[in-house]
């Protein structure tokens, strides 16, 4: 009775947009719970560019979007993971109502996209997790109905993707961390507030110390010390302005400062400088649905110090863009949705100046699309939803 409950409520959610996707999370707390409450359990964005890049010449007319190939398959909420020879893996997502196996690879030399093999469980809600060895992990997600505790590898020198130990939790937007031990954190996206950790050398998942409290969609971001920033999401009550620390050396969390603002659907991005930008998101979709509660506003977090900060606030209002740190510091922000539109522009964050500055628009709005570092500095983004049906169409930022 409690599977056709969670079945009705989801086939009554707009498919897009806050409304859309706080309805959404609202429903996957309904269908974790079924699964929950059906199983016996005991327990439980954003990298930093790490390799010198092979300069591109400057744009004469400043930072520029172009066309590049289309992926083989229209997808929204696919994940996006830069492989060690340039190329980059794309993998699941959603089609419609339509949960997807297959990926792909885009290789930049060419601008084209070609099949690879398919995973063994379509999912959509996932997370994607470039290992030390050049494989990669794919954990949890969301199958038709089914919220996973599964995980695979996949292996670029063989195409393929393999079967590797499950998590101890079933989880849907929750977020992964590589470890600097090579170790990935899984956290978030359960009822239960607690981590694991996957180790590599086993192909075994763990616990960990638990979170301060549950959350769906929080952010996660490695710290030049080596622990994680796990800052704001959703509850059963609302958005979040918590935020908390996870320490690999004693494999607890504990609790940092709060941001100023409860935020779900933001972005977070560590600065070369070791401090964190926080921007944009919605709150508090559990309170009303509005287009008003769309966040301009961003803030730092100080590792240092422990605290959040105000910074400069965005151009635009937008929940859930993509954010990207370029090579030379500066952080890219694109997409979203604001309101009932999905978004093309674009806008650039300077720490120098702790401004923000609009750069143009992509040909098409996007919101659930993937944004990826290429090595020679460009930046690759991929599929979404336009506003009408989710694309196949890819660009190409050039800084």
């Amino acid at each position: 009775m409690a599977v056709d409950f969670a079945r009705r409520a989801r086939s009554r959610l707009p498919r897009r947009g806050p409304a859309g996707r706080g309805l959404r999370i609202a429903a996957c707390l309904v269908l974790v719970a079924t699964v929950v409450a059906g199983c016996s359990l005991t327990g439980p964005a954003t990298a930093k560019p790490t390799a010198a890049p092979s300069l591109l010449p400057t744009q004469a007319n400043g930072p520029t979007f172009s066309q590049t190939g289309s992926m083989t398959a229209a997808r929204e909420s696919a994940t996006a993971t830069l492989l060690s020879d340039g190329r980059v893996l794309i993998a699941g997502g959603e089609n419609g109502s339509t949960y997807l196996a297959s990926a792909e690879l885009y290789d930049p030399r060419t601008g084209t996209f070609s099949p690879t093999g398919s995973m063994r469980s379509a999912r959509n809600g996932h997370t994607a997790t470039l290992l030390s060895d050049g494989r990669v992990l794919i954990a949890g997600g969301q199958n038709d109905l089914d919220i996973l505790a599964s995980a695979e590898l996949y292996d670029p020198k063989t195409g393929t993707f393999g079967p590797t130990g499950s998590m101890v939790d079933r989880r849907v937007f929750h977020n992964a961390t590589l470890l600097a031990d090579g170790r990935v954190l899984i956290a978030g996206g359960s009822l239960a507030a607690l981590a694991e950790l996957y180790d590599p050398s086993t192909g075994n998942f763990t616990l960990t110390g638990p979170m301060s409290h549950p959350r769906f969609e929080p952010t996660q971001t490695s710290l030049s010390d080596g622990r994680v920033l796990i800052a704001g999401g959703s509850d059963d009550s609302g958005d979040l302005a918590s935020a908390e620390l996870y320490d690999p050396a004693t494999g607890r969390c504990g609790a940092t400062g709060s941001m100023a603002t409860p935020r779900n659907g933001h972005i977070a991005a560590r600065l070369s400088d070791g401090r964190v930008l926080i921007a944009g998101g919605y709150d508090n979709w559990m309170i009303t649905v509005s287009a008003e509660l769309d966040l301009t506003s961003a803030e730092l977090y100080d590792p240092k110090t422990g605290t959040f900060e105000p910074t400069g606030s965005m151009t635009t209002p937008r929940f859930e863009p993509s954010a990207t740190v370029l090579y030379d510091g500066r952080v890219l922000i694109v997409g979203g949705v604001h309101g009932p539109e999905s978004l093309a522009s674009a806008e650039m964050y300077d720490p120098a100046t702790a401004k923000f500055n609009a750069i143009g628009s992509m040909a098409s709005g996007r919101i659930g699309h993937t944004a990826t570092l290429l090595s020679d500095g460009r930046v690759l983004i991929a599929g979404g939803f336009n506003g009408l049906s989710d694309i196949a169409s890819a660009e190409l930022f050039l800084p």
